[in-house]
């Protein structure tokens, strides 16, 4: 099952009401990546899919609202 990290990072930063720029510190990379990962550029390191995906728990947002479309 892949997930689709593009719009789980939307939807994390809508829901905190923070930057692109914020959210690279809180998962620890820059702002770049954060940027080519929204517009579906590239996939997060699996790293960053770990913070990202402990930030959505703790957010009460849950990865199988963010499947990819097409599963």
């Amino acid at each position: 099952m892949k997930y689709n990290y593009q719009k789980a990072m939307v939807l994390l930063r809508a829901k905190l009401n923070i930057s692109q720029h914020e959210l690279a510190e809180l998962l620890s990379v820059s702002y770049p990546s954060i940027s080519r990962w929204e517009n579906g550029h590239h996939e997060p390191t699996k790293i960053a899919r770990v913070r990202l995906e402990e930030l959505l728990k703790s957010n009460n947002i849950i990865l199988e609202e963010v499947k990819n479309d097409e599963e």
